[in-house]
């Protein structure tokens, strides 16, 4: 790249550098790794409340959910209450002591995390952060929160009163103003972007500060929807990695809109994609196989790994679909999909994935040792299923 001429131009060409790099070196203290623990929306939507809350995390501990690494237990919409003479945001009445529950996730060994809109209004209609900003990151701070979920919701009114290149600059300047705050608050919080992946978020999130960002509507407990949105992350490989993560938005496991296989799906597709894992269900309440695959060490290790590699689709074929992802050990995870109904029996070729000898490959999900395998390899497997590998030379 060649510097303008202008000493100016040169100037802030250089400090817009310097300010994407540090915004990504402190998204990496934060968030190494993709952030895993639970949020209240999908299950519990406004019926939040203190009890809950405390509940929630009594069972992330109980089930060894904590131990497996899920630590953040995140509060969704309708927790803010009014503002006070000084513009300063109090919880509501379902909050009493926003510290003091702060305080009991903290001695469970957890984090709490927060929602808040950078409009006027939140989803819900309640307190957004429109022009407090600065105010609602040292409250939050002194709060003792962790985590923070920003959406957009009501600065889209905004947005849609604007140009394509106005609503562009609103939106990047809402986020970073909120950035700059939680930093300057001292206090290590993860940035979570929400807004629906407008504008190519994936372009751009990392520059604003943001930690992880959405990419897609909202999921729901439905396996259309979620392959829907889990499947349409092929090609976004390249923008996701330590400190900086795509968001394909939060887990439905347990909460009984899909079969055993469809959820198998759900969880290997979220790894494969080093997705946030973000369960959404109610943990006081889940079966053995839901606590079985939230906390399948095999799976977790895939999204978490030291790497920060997202998984792509190698090779698609009517409904059938393979994707892989490279692993820090030097090994490959090898996910075999088939997102139609019924039994089909799926080609992988392992040249795609610069093979030139037959491969040696494990069972993740039985850990069967398979021996070798062909270069050219088909499988049977049933409708809505994944086969789950790993590939070493």
């Amino acid at each position: 790249m060649t510097l303008p001429r202008s000493p100016l131009l040169r100037f802030a060409l250089l400090i817009a550098g310097l300010g994407l790099t540090m915004a990504l070196q402190a998204a990496t203290v934060v968030a190494a790794t993709p952030p895993m623990g639970w949020n209240s929306w999908n299950h519990f939507a406004e019926k939040i409340d203190d009890a809950t809350v405390r509940a929630q995390a009594d069972a992330m501990v109980a089930s060894g959910m904590r131990d497996a690494g899920y630590v953040y237990i995140n509060i969704d919409d309708t927790w803010e209450g009014e503002r006070d003479a000084k513009g300063e945001i109090h919880a509501n009445a379902k909050f009493p002591d926003m510290k003091a529950l702060a305080d009991y996730v903290h001695s469970k060994g957890l984090k709490l995390g927060i929602y808040s809109s950078p409009g006027p209004k939140t989803c819900a209609g309640f307190e957004g952060s429109y022009g407090h900003e600065a105010q609602d990151a040292k409250t939050y701070a002194a709060w003792g929160i962790d985590y923070l979920k920003y959406d957009l919701c009501s600065l889209g009114e905004q947005l849609d009163r604007a140009t394509p290149l106005q609503a562009r600059q609103i939106m990047r300047e809402a986020y970073t103003k909120m950035h700059r705050a939680l930093l300057a608050t001292g206090r290590p919080i993860v940035f979570s972007l929400c807004q629906y992946g407008y504008d190519s978020v994936w372009h751009w999130g990392a520059s604003v500060g943001g930690n992880l960002w959405r990419t897609t509507g909202d999921i729901t407990d439905t396996y259309d929807r979620m392959a829907e949105i889990g499947f349409g992350q092929a090609g976004l490989a390249k923008y996701a990695g330590p400190g900086h993560w795509n968001d394909p938005d939060m887990l439905e496991i347990g909460n009984g809109g899909m079969k055993p296989e469809e959820y198998r799906t759900h969880m290997a597709l979220w790894a494969l994609l080093s997705a946030p894992l973000l369960a959404g269900n109610d943990l006081t309440k889940m079966s053995a196989e839901t606590v079985a695959l939230l906390t399948n060490r095999d799976l977790v290790a895939i999204d978490q790994d030291a790497a920060g590699h997202q998984g792509d689709r190698i090779a698609a074929e009517g409904t059938l679909e393979v994707w892989a992802k490279d692993m820090a050990d030097g090994s490959k995870i090898v996910a075999l999909f088939n997102r139609s109904d019924i039994y089909n029996e799926i080609r992988v070729d392992f040249r795609q994935l610069h093979f030139t000898k037959p491969v040696h490959a494990v069972d993740v999900w039985t850990h069967n040792d398979l021996g070798r395998l062909a270069l050219d390899t088909r499988m049977l497997i049933q409708g809505h299923d994944v086969i789950l590998l790993r590939v070493t030379r």
